[in-house]
């Protein structure tokens, strides 16, 4: 019985089936913020919210019934799990926040779609190298708040008054929003050497720090492909090589 349910989850489908519930709830969510839409159809959109809901539990029952313990095997089991676990907690008094968070459950189309999941799992590899990455961000940072402030914290408090206003500054320096015209040819006006300073700024931050951990989450998600299509050549060779040792064995039989 438990390998029947298991092989019925598995059809192409029921996994359809199911990213079309997660995404008509995401509508029906979104539908809900709206107070014309509820006014009119709230009733309805709750109802059917509540039916989305049930068949996302029924669904975690199937596949614990399926496969047991062996259900928390899976990062993905788990992270379904706690999605729907929290959209059935009571959303009263204390827990009212968990009303916003049940849109949480639109993340659930992650785990129902290969290739989402690769991009998440070639994300979620790069993490050990993009660590590093961070750590040297955060070392420029520190580097840069000190002397920005030191520089011009007399001139431009608003900008540059303490480590926390000079680091701010730099973010968005770094994200090139409102960088030039905001920031730096103000403080030019004032100190004219100070691109200087910004500008290898910027090209250590936007350009060479960035774009590294950019070329580190592509680089994993190329191994997470490459990886996942070494799988599916070595199953069809062991396919293929069940198949001629059957052939052989027919023959030798003759």
């Amino acid at each position: 019985m438990r390998d029947k349910v298991a092989g019925l989850l598995e059809q192409p489908w029921v996994t359809n089936f199911i990213i079309g519930v997660i995404l008509f709830n995401a509508v029906l969510l979104g539908l809900e913020t709206s107070d014309e839409v509820m006014a009119v159809a709230g009733p309805m959109i709750l109802l059917l919210d509540q039916l989305c809901l049930a068949i996302f539990v029924i669904e975690i029952a199937l596949k614990l019934f399926a496969h047991g313990w062996r259900f928390f095997r899976s990062g993905w089991n788990i992270f379904d799990f706690v999605i729907v676990g929290i959209a059935l907690v009571p959303a009263t008094q204390g827990f009212s926040v968990l009303r916003a968070l049940r849109i949480l459950r639109v993340l659930r189309i992650i785990s129902a779609a290969p290739r989402l999941r690769r991009v998440v799992e070639g994300f979620v590899t790069a993490l050990p190298g993009m660590g590093s990455v961070f750590l040297l961000m955060a070392l420029i940072f520190y580097i840069g708040a000190v002397m920005a402030t030191k520089l011009f914290s007399d001139a431009f408090p608003e900008w540059f008054g303490d480590l926390g206003r000079s680091a701010y500054s730099l973010f968005q320096i770094m994200t090139l929003e409102s960088w030039s015209m905001g920031i730096v040819r103000p403080v030019m006006e004032v100190y004219p050497w100070a691109w200087a300073f910004f500008v290898p700024f910027i090209m250590v931050t936007t350009f060479a720090v960035v774009n590294l951990l950019v070329g580190l989450i592509v680089n994993s998600m190329q191994d997470a492909h490459a990886e996942e299509s070494n799988e599916k050549t070595d199953a069809y060779r062991d396919q293929v090589l069940a198949r001629l040792e059957a052939i052989e064995k027919r023959l030798d039989q003759r």
